[in-house]
This record gives C-alpha cells, structure tokens and sequence, in this order.
C-alpha cells in the first residue's frame, strides 16, 4: 500500500525503501474519474510520466495549492519539477492546442520543458480531420449521438488505421510534407463535400494549412523525440515510469460500450501498444473510480438518475466536462461495471474520487447485478444492447451528513462513509488505495494511512 506523509500543506508519497514501481492509472468508469490529480501524487516517486492514447478530447484538473490546471493533451507531470514527460506514439496530436498549454503554463510561471518529449510517431490533427468531425456529426442525425466532442480525434485515429491520408508528426520535418499536404487536401475536399455539408463547408487551402503547421512544427521540434526507444532504455535501466491513462475503459474502442465509446483502447490493454513497452516492465495499476457513476454523450447507462438525485450531484460535483463543459450525466456507483474494467485492465487497488460528494445524501445505493430479459447477472454484458436492456439491481446503504472535506485519515471519516468504501472494495474484490475528499493534493486519504 502507498502511505502518504502530510506535512505544511504538501503531500509526498513514501514507498518502501528502494521499491521499483512502474505503474499505470486506468479510469475504470466513462472517463473524468479525477484520474489527473491520482497522476500529479504519484508523480512524486517517478522519473518519467507517460501519456500513450487519446488525444485533446482528454481534459484533467490538477490543484496545486490555489492554483487549477486544466490540461487537456500535455501529460499531468508537467507540473512536477524533474520528471520527463513523454507524449508516446499512440496519441493523436494537436499541435496547436499543446502549443497553447506550453504557452498558458509559461505565463503562470512553468517554462522548464527541458524533459518534454513527443513522439515523432504520433498522428497529427490537420483541418480537414475537424471538418470531417462536423460533417459526420451533421450527417448521423437519426440516432443517438455517439458523444464525439468534434476535436478531431476519430477521424485521426480512422487515418491512421487506413493509412493513406495519414500524417505522423516525423514527416512534417521530412521534404515530402508540402506534397502530402497537398495531396490530402485535394482529396479531403472531395471527400468531405460529397458528405453532403457543401452548402456550408469551405474548401480547405493546401498552401495555408501547410504554412501553420509548418510554424507549429518549428516550434516543437525541440521536443520531438523516438519516444518508444526512450522509453524502453528508460524501462530496460530501472527507471520509474507512471503511464496515464485518458478517458476511461467503458469507452475502450474494443472492449468498451461500443459504439459509444472513444477511438483508441482507453483500458489498461492500451498501455503496451500505445507506449511501445512491454507490459513486463508494468508491476502495478491503479484504477480509479468515482464514488458515483457519470457519462457525457449518448450510450446506456443503467445507474443514471435523471432525478434530483442526479441534479444534486452534478452541482456537488461540478459534472461538467474539463474540455468542453458539457453537462455530464450522472447516476449511482455501477459496482458491475467496475468490477468488469478492472478485470480487464489488471487492477491492483482503487482510488474512490469525489467521496465528499455524496456528504448529505440520507442513502446510497450501490449497484450489485443486472436484471436482463428476467434474469439476474453479475456479468457485464458485452453487446449495447444487451446493457441497454439491464435493469440495476441495487443494494442500499445509509449515507453520512458529515462535511469530510478536511478529513486526512481514514479513522477520522465518518461511519458510514467507511462502510461505503468496504462495501465498494468487497462487491469489486480489489483493496481501497485511496480515497479523495476534494481536489486538493492534501485532500486526500491514503487507507493504509490510518
């Protein structure tokens, strides 16, 4: 178990002596488990933090002190001192928007990226990627929107699976890009009007597009970097290494809520593939979880209360998305889903996010099994269809007035808080690691911390 030492305001994590941790943090839920302050703690006892799949659509909160970082694409180590961060392969790249960060991190006084490192193998979001996002949002107007936030992402990630119309950010240092440009956007503009938005899409200019990105490129080319061989001599000396995982493993493309899902494998499945390490270097993964359930976009979601219940904990917890604001739906802890993304991420503990939520609630309800078609399962079902049919079969617990936002120890929560979190860890079978109270680096409990 991490143990934390708490001392003037500031939280450090001590380990036993000479450990060797490298470990991942998974979100076990649809994404925005609060999996960016988990990162910033365990940042502490790393040396490199890597972020290996998705893409500016990952928006993190991280608070130090008074001040609240709202990060989207660099990985949440970049507030630490000391440690590299590696943006690896299996991202999709949005060079302006990691501009932007690098720029409003230097105006609040972060300017030392001496250990950012971006891979020269990550794909790059280009223009016609937006348009292609809005086109086929436009066009998919007779079903329930699969919640894309139009940054892109998919249709990178589509190009780099077809392969033809895909730019990896090397190439924009290669002779060759002026002509790639050209040629993608001859045939993008084809494409994209044949959608059926001709009324409204503008033909992208080849000769703009390459002008920005070729000033976007100059700009970062202090940071480019092969990351995969980085990271495997960083792995093969012993290095700490901490993989941060964005969205959440019910959006996994493969093994997720599909189609409602994200473009890239967001379990811990994702993490060789998108890093280029070897999952023998990886002895340990944290998956975090809320103390509720929430989702943005269209897709089941069998603990949702369209309620007061869910208004009040969307207020309490500011549900909101970090990158686009969109109010997210919210609902009570599904126990069934977290079982199942742990299991397949290879958790080995939890962190409970957002505890102080609940405060005030008379009851809790936790969701044990699915009622489907009559009958009575533990198993999470592998078809949307099937998922959209389950019926939440809950268990009931008493909930706590308590205000436990300055609570540090886990002998200090209230009763029935404590029984909230036993109760969590038995249904899902994994230990409780930590439990936050607030966004806070303080405010949080580490439970072998009594």
């Amino acid at each position: 178990m991490l143990q934390a030492c708490i001392s003037s305001g500031n939280t450090q994590l001590a380990l036993a002596q000479n450990e060797y941790f490298n470990g991942r943090v998974i979100g076990l839920q649809w994404g925005d488990e609060a999996k960016g302050k988990i990162v910033d703690l365990l940042t502490l006892r790393h040396d490199i933090v890597v972020r290996y799949q998705g893409g500016a659509n990952a928006g993190h909160t991280v608070v130090v002190g008074d001040q609240t970082y709202k990060l989207s694409l660099l990985p949440s180590g970049v507030l630490t001192p000391g440690v590299t961060c590696v943006i690896a392969g299996g991202v999709v790249f949005n060079p302006a928007r990691a501009i932007e960060e690098l720029d409003e991190l230097a105006r609040r006084g972060i300017e030392d990226y001496d250990n950012l490192k971006l891979s020269d193998r990550v794909h790059v979001i280009f223009p016609w990627h937006f348009a292609e996002d809005r086109a086929m949002d436009a066009a998919t107007s007779d079903g329930e929107n699969i919640g894309t936030t139009q940054r892109g992402i998919g249709p990178c990630y589509r190009d780099k699976v077809g392969r033809s119309f895909a730019i990896r950010l090397g190439d924009m240092y290669r002779p060759t890009f002026r002509q790639r440009v050209e040629h993608i956007t001859e045939a993008k503009n084809r494409a994209i009007a044949a959608m059926g938005s001709s009324g409204e899409f503008q033909p992208l200019q080849a000769a703009a597009i390459y002008e920005q990105y070729r000033a976007y490129a100059e700009r970062l080319q202090p940071y480019v970097d092969d990351t995969t061989e980085y990271l495997l001599s960083a792995a093969e000396s012993g290095k700490r290494i901490l993989f941060e995982g964005a969205q959440g493993a019910l959006l996994d493309v493969d093994h997720g809520t599909y189609p409602f899902v994200t473009s890239s494998n967001s379990s811990g499945v994702g993490v060789s593939s998108g890093s280029g390490v070897p999952g023998k270097y990886i002895n340990r993964v944290i998956g975090v979880v809320k103390a509720y359930s929430t989702r943005v976009g269209g897709g089941p979601f069998p603990t949702e209360q369209d309620n007061e219940i869910g208004q009040r904990i969307r207020q309490q917890g500011n549900e909101y998305g970090t990158v686009t604001r969109r109010p997210r739906r919210c609902g009570w802890l599904d126990a069934v889903a977290v079982r199942y993304t742990s299991r397949l991420s290879g958790v080995d503990s939890i962190s409970v996010m957002l505890l102080d939520v609940l405060s005030g609630l008379g009851e809790l309800k936790i969701c044990t099994a699915y009622e489907i078609d009559g009958q009575r399962t533990t198993q999470f079902p592998s078809h949307v269809d099937d998922l959209r049919k389950a019926r939440p079969v809950y268990e009931t617990l008493p909930g706590w007035r308590d205000d436990i936002t300055g609570v540090r120890k886990l002998n200090d929560l209230p009763a029935n808080a404590r029984a909230y979190l036993d109760r969590i860890s038995q249904i899902v079978g994994l230990p409780i690691e930590m439990a936050s109270v607030g966004p806070a680096r303080d405010q949080t409990i580490h439970v072998s911390d009594v």
